[in-house]
């Protein structure tokens, strides 16, 4: 090898060993190679959607109490019933939320919509299966073409940190709010999931529903400027009505369901899950890429190291998905709209009926503890050796052969019966078995 060659392999590899320090050691840059956050164009559902408007095939309709947000909503298949309301200046237009005006919340399977009371726009975030969560905002004003316009940096200064895996992604906050929906930062904030203790939940929200006896802080403010933690639980526990605490004729709800919050806290961490895995894997894979023209490698020779970075980002998006270390709910809850109703009627069931959309919300969220966006083209777009970690570990969870504590909340018949309703409604994912019929099968020792 010439002395050339021999510099060029040396600079070469300097450069791939910091950048793969980098990445294995830190947060990924999402604004180089491969990912290019900002450069690259996105296929989500907004997209899709200017698209639509732009050919003349779709047209937003403006209401003049609520700008385009009905029409918004209609377009993306989003349910009026999953409406939430946050009184927390926790959004870019903080001047014009409080605890008699607060942010509404819209959501369904990618998307997410956050409307305030004359606001100067609608505030949108979705998700591209290569790039994690987008941010667009949509001008209330009404124009002849309205257009999504995409953010640029201002969102992910706070969606894109150690709350949201280190990648563009969603989070729910849980703040200690005073009376003017400013958070009390210095007493702690919560980022919620649904492993999440219930007494951290909502705090800067509304929530209405019945949940027996556990308590969360939502519905209330900070009354003492000295201990903004002391808040009174009581008085925003069980509420049926948010009439005695804000007026709610502005909203195309009267509620802020507590159901549709415990979904949304699932769904926006399962999101994020899913972006780490895949940034992990194409970051990886790039890095395989420099190293094997550096060192004349056949061009798909995998390292060592990108194989754990694909098993660390899939073990962590497999107990996401999963439910391991869910809060156990000690109280049945109970929603005040009809967004449990509309949220299990869609996505896939098996022959039996069954589907992972299933609500449980006696002493879990769901019936059978499998994430559904596993039907997600978030899921669906990840790199096959993630989807084929994520497969492989499934199949040893489902079929028994895994019964380490991550898992152990997992029953027999949990195992089961997602492992069969899988195998029915996402064809191809898991291989078939003799467990897969419906009797029900001994407990398999690990």
């Amino acid at each position: 090898m010439t002395l050339a060659r021999l510099l060029s392999v040396a600079v070469i590899t300097l450069v791939a060993w910091l950048y793969g320090s980098l990445q294995a050691g830190a947060q990924i840059d999402f604004e180089r190679a491969p990912i290019n956050y900002h450069e690259q164009s996105s296929n989500d559902p907004i997209a899709q959607l200017q698209k639509a408007l732009d050919t003349g095939e779709s047209k937003l309709e403006y209401d003049a109490e609520r700008g385009y947000l009905p029409s918004l909503l209609k377009l993306l298949d989003i349910p009026q019933a999953s409406q939430m309301l946050v009184f927390s200046k926790t959004s870019f237009q903080l001047r014009k939320i409080s605890p008699l005006r607060p942010r509404a919340i819209y959501f369904n399977d990618d998307s997410y919509i956050g409307w305030v009371q004359r606001g100067d726009v609608i505030e949108i975030s979705t998700v591209d299966p290569q790039l994690g969560a987008v941010f667009y905002t949509l001008s209330q004003e009404e124009s002849s073409a309205p257009r999504f316009v995409r953010d640029r940096g201002q969102c992910i200064a706070c969606h894109a940190s150690s709350r949201t895996q280190g990648v563009p992604g969603h989070l729910v906050r849980s703040v200690f709010s005073d009376r003017s929906g400013q958070p009390q930062l210095g007493s702690g904030t919560f980022t919620t999931d649904h492993q999440s203790p219930f007494e951290e939940r909502w705090g800067g929200w509304y929530v209405s529903g019945e949940h027996g006896a556990m308590r969360h802080m939502g519905n209330v403010v900070s009354e003492e400027r000295d201990r903004p933690e002391a808040i009174d639980r009581e008085k925003g526990a069980n509420v049926l009505d948010l009439a005695p605490f804000v007026d709610v004729a502005p909203y195309l709800q009267p509620t802020s369901d507590i159901v549709a919050l415990m979904v949304l806290e699932h769904q926006t961490q399962m999101h994020n899950y899913f972006t780490l895995a895949n940034y992990e894997a194409r970051s990886a894979a790039h890095y395989d890429a420099v190293m094997n023209e550096a060192f004349q490698r056949p061009s798909d020779q995998i390292s060592e190291t990108t194989e754990r970075r694909i098993a660390s980002a899939g073990e962590k998006l497999l107990e996401y998905l999963l439910f391991s270390g869910e809060f156990a709910l000690t109280s049945p809850v109970h929603g005040t709209s009809k967004f449990a109703e509309e949220f299990v009627t869609e996505g896939p069931r098996d022959s039996q009926g069954r589907s992972l959309r299933d609500l449980d919300l006696q002493t879990r969220l769901f019936k059978h503890p499998c994430s559904y966006l596993v039907y997600s083209p978030a899921f669906d777009g990840l790199p096959q050796p993630v989807k084929d970690y994520v497969a492989k570990r499934l199949n040893q969870v489902l079929s028994g052969e895994d019964q380490t504590p991550a898992f152990s909340h997992l029953s027999p018949d949990d195992r089961r019966n997602i492992r069969q309703i899988l195998q029915e409604t996402k064809p191809g994912f898991l291989p078939q078995s003799a467990d897969s019929s419906p009797t029900p099968q001994p407990e398999i020792s690990g």
